[in-house]
């Protein structure tokens, strides 16, 4: 759920605990603010990266960068979020050609944990794309000497042997 509608929540649940408070029903003043503290909580570790990679995978681009921009301290997300947000703004930065933010937060996101490998390699094939582009073949090359060592999809394999035979052709 996003900022707006977790906030409406706090809203209706803070005039339920005044009326259970009112009425001395005492319980649900304890679930009603156990609800409070799980929906403040998710704003600020969980955010609105969810609803982001939902919009991300449907390639609605706009509505992703309208979803992680209401995210103020991403350095308050979980570390199983905060990846995903990470990969997400890299490729926003890749689609506006800012090749200096993406390889930011590409670099910020291969330092985060990934459950499953071919996640992790997304991250570092971007990184090799981008040093390809900035024509730094060690760099490439060493990002690419990491994947060796993750579980790929077929599609990765093929672009890694992609990049490969351009750091090849320029030997």
């Amino acid at each position: 759920m996003n900022t707006r509608v977790r906030f409406i929540l706090i809203a209706i649940a803070v005039i339920a605990l005044a009326y259970c408070v009112v009425y001395q029903h005492f319980y649900a003043c304890v679930y009603i603010l156990g609800a409070i503290g799980y929906l403040i909580w998710s704003e600020y570790r969980e955010g609105t990266v969810f609803l982001a990679t939902q919009a991300f995978h449907k390639q609605d681009y706009d509505k992703v960068k309208k979803l992680l921009d209401q995210i103020k301290n991403p350095d308050t997300l979980r570390k199983g979020r905060r990846n995903f947000y990470e990969f997400m703004k890299g490729n926003l930065a890749l689609k506006e050609n800012n090749i200096e933010e993406a390889e930011y937060h590409f670099q910020l996101a291969s330092r985060l944990p990934w459950r499953k490998d071919h996640e992790k390699a997304m991250v570092l094939i971007n990184l090799a794309n981008i040093n390809l582009r900035k024509k730094d073949y060690e760099r490439v090359a060493t990002y690419l000497s990491v994947t060796e060592k993750l579980k790929l999809t077929e599609r990765q394999k093929s672009i890694i042997q992609k990049i490969q035979k351009e750091i090849d052709n320029h030997k």
